[in-house]
């Protein structure tokens, strides 16, 4: 069965870096459109970034864009988050998601079919 389990999760000083990983399984991750999405205490969840199936676009929320970066390594079923100039309003449970078929641009949470269990960022001095 599809199965998505994020890590690199941790505590990081504002301005410092991390970077995740989403290992999938159970299906042909170069078929599909990969995001992360995030949800801060107390808040909604908000789409972060998006990559299309081979990696050749990607796409970032206002509030990421050129800080983090996504991309994604097909051959290893491994989709990442590098997360540069971090801030403490970063700070949330990120989760990876498999969309329903490969998308252009961002794609729309209920156009996901499948979720991880997140892995938390905490960005605090």
């Amino acid at each position: 069965q599809v199965q998505l389990v994020e890590s690199g999760g941790g505590l990081a000083q504002p301005g410092g870096s991390l970077r995740l990983s989403c290992a999938a399984s159970g299906f042909t991750l170069s078929g599909y459109t990969m995001s992360w999405v995030r949800q801060a205490p107390g808040k909604g969840l908000e789409w972060v970034s998006g990559i299309d199936s081979d990696g050749r676009d990607t796409y970032y929320s206002d509030s990421v864009k050129g800080r983090f970066t996504i991309s994604r390594d097909n051959a290893n079923n491994t989709v990442y988050l590098q997360m540069n100039s971090l801030k403490p309003e970063d700070t949330a449970l990120y989760t990876c998601a498999k969309a329903k078929r490969n998308y252009r641009g961002k794609v729309r949470m209920s156009d996901h079919d499948y979720w991880g269990q997140g892995t938390q960022v905490t960005v605090s001095s």
